[in-house]
């Protein structure tokens, strides 16, 4: 039992440090494709959620969330970041929200599907679409008053605006999750269930 708990600290501990590294070491956490940054962290946070649990995963997304919120203060990655990210509610809770609702998909959907895989896919997929659509969301909520300054858009082209960028950003994000995180999380999560098994 202490065995299984140490591995799973040291798990959480690795999962945290791929998070600091994704977030401070530029291109880490993104991938360029042609105009667009595809964002990979959500596939951290997912892989972890699936493995570990959605406590586990939320502590990820939190910490994600957290080093957003601080960057935005000391060490911003655009102009927009110093007005959108400084609010907590925006940078911290769609990034914990990511394993809420991948968890809730995976625990709903793993023993429907022989290959796990195929949940695993469906839930990163979720994840990844909740942290878009609540972090663009909550801009709409908050600062659709102040679009002209913030978008150099009116205020009723910024709807449309912002769901251009899940389509351009968004949609292309949860299909990359959907393929790349069953491949790392299956594997992990056999071994996690052999050594729950032996314990």
């Amino acid at each position: 039992m202490k065995k299984n708990q140490a591995f799973r600290f040291n798990l959480l501990a690795m999962f945290i440090a791929i998070i600091i590294l994704q977030t401070t070491v530029p291109l880490l956490g993104l991938i360029p494709v042609g105009p667009l940054s595809i964002t990979i962290i959500p596939v951290t946070v997912t892989i972890a959620t699936v493995v570990l649990g959605m406590k586990d995963g939320a502590i990820i997304g939190g910490v994600w969330g957290f080093i957003t919120f601080i960057r935005a203060y000391i060490w911003p990655t655009s102009p927009l970041a110093t007005i959108v990210l400084v609010n907590p509610v925006i940078s911290i809770i769609p990034r914990i929200m990511i394993a809420v609702v991948a968890g809730w998909i995976f625990n709903l959907l793993k023993n429907r599907f022989k290959n796990k895989k195929i949940s695993i896919s469906i839930a990163a997929i979720g994840g990844t679409l909740t942290n878009t659509i609540l972090v663009l969301g909550l801009i709409y909520i908050f600062y659709r008053s102040d679009a002209p300054q913030l978008y150099q858009v009116n205020i009723k082209a910024l709807l449309p605006y912002l769901l251009g960028v899940v389509a351009t950003n968004g949609i292309p994000e949860a299909i990359f999750s959907g393929i790349v995180t069953p491949l790392i999380a299956a594997p992990l999560l056999k071994i996690m269930n052999k050594k729950n098994q032996n314990n």
